[in-house]
C-alpha cells in the first residue's frame, strides 16, 4: 500500500524484512507472554505444557531467550531507515503489556491488536514515506492499522473461546467470557469495521479496483463464511479456524494489495509516457 506513494525501491525486499522481523518479534511476544502466565497457564487445559508452565524451561531460562529474541528483532529493525526506530521501539510497550491487559480488563485483545497490527504503520516510514508531511499516507496508514486491530480482536475472541471455561476458573478475563451470548453478533461488527477501514484505508492510497475487489471483497466473503460456520462450542471448530481463517482472509488482504500494486506499476511507465508526449506537445 506504501509503495506507489514512495520514491522507486525493493518493496520485496522490503516485505522480506518485515516478514522477519514479525516473526522474531511475534515469537519476542509468545515469550513474554509466556513470562508473565507462568502461574496461569498451569490452570488452562490448553496451555498447562507450555514449557516454562510445566518446568521445562526456568523462568530466567526464558528470560535469556526473550533477550536474544529482542536482540534480533533489533538487527532487523535497523536495516530499515532511521526514523523507524521511533516507530518501532515503542511496539515494545504494547508487547509488555498485553499480559497484564488480561488481568485487569475484558478486552486484551484490543490490546493484542494494537501490538499485532503496528507493521501497519511502519511499511510507510520503511520506505522513506514521512507520515507527518502527506496527509494521504498518514491517513491511510491509520486505517490500515486501525483495520487490523478489529480484525485481531475478531480472530482472538474466536480463538479465546477454546479456552472460556478454564479462563472463568482461573480469573482471566476475555472479550469472549464478556460477550459469550452475543459473541457472532459482536464479530459481525468488527468484520464491519475492519473491511470499512480497509476500503478507507485503500482510498486514502489511491487503490484501484484490483483492491477493492481483491481485499476488501475478499475478506468480506472469508469473514462472513467464517463467522456463520464457525461452532463456538467446539474447542476443535475454533482452533481450525482461528489458524485457517487467518491465512484465508490475511491471504485474499495481501493478494489484492499485491495485485493493486502490480497494476499501478506496470501502468507508471505509460502514464510517464503519456507525459512526455504532452510535454513535447506543448514545447
Amino acid at each position: 500500500m506504501a509503495m506507489p506513494m514512495a520514491t522507486p525501491g525493493t518493496v520485496l525486499g522490503t516485505s522480506a524484512l518485515f516478514f522477519t522481523g514479525a516473526l522474531i518479534m511475534r515469537g519476542a511476544g509468545c515469550s513474554i507472554n509466556d513470562l508473565w502466565d507462568r502461574n496461569l497457564d498451569p490452570q488452562v487445559t490448553r496451555t498447562r505444557l507450555r514449557p516454562i508452565a510445566r518446568g521445562a524451561i526456568t523462568p530466567f531460562k526464558g528470560l535469556v531467550f526473550t533477550g536474544f529474541q529482542l536482540l534480533a528483532g533489533l538487527g532487523v529493525l535497523v536495516q530499515f531507515p532511521f526514523e523507524c526506530l521511533y516507530y518501532g521501539i515503542p511496539s515494545l510497550l504494547f508487547v509488555a503489556s498485553y499480559p497484564l491487559a488480561k488481568r485487569v480488563t475484558y478486552y486484551p485483545q484490543f490490546v493484542l491488536g494494537l501490538t499485532f497490527s503496528w507493521g501497519a504503520m511502519m511499511g510507510f516510514p520503511a520506505l522513506g514515506v514521512n507520515l507527518f508531511s502527506n496527509a494521504d499516507a498518514l491517513a491511510a496508514a491509520a486505517c490500515l492499522y486501525a483495520s487490523n486491530v478489529a480484525w485481531t480482536v475478531l480472530y482472538d475472541m474466536i480463538y479465546a473461546h477454546m479456552d472460556i471455561k478454564d479462563d472463568a476458573k482461573a480469573g482471566i478475563k476475555s472479550i469472549a467470557l464478556k460477550h459469550d451470548k452475543e459473541t457472532k453478533q459482536v464479530l459481525t461488527g468488527l468484520a464491519v469495521t475492519q473491511i470499512g477501514l480497509l476500503a478507507a484505508a485503500g482510498y486514502a492510497a489511491g487503490a484501484g479496483p484490483v483492491f477493492f475487489l481483491g481485499s476488501c471483497g475478499g475478506a468480506l466473503a472469508t469473514l462472513g463464511i467464517m463467522i456463520k460456520r464457525v461452532n463456538l462450542k467446539s474447542v476443535k471448530d475454533c482452533w481450525w479456524w482461528f489458524v485457517n481463517g487467518c491465512w484465508i482472509t490475511g491471504g485474499v488482504v495481501s493478494l489484492g494489495l499485491a495485485g493493486d500494486y502490480a497494476v499501478r506499476y506496470y501502468q507508471q511507465p505509460a502514464e510517464l509516457d503519456e507525459i512526455d508526449i504532452e510535454t513535447e506537445k506543448e514545447s
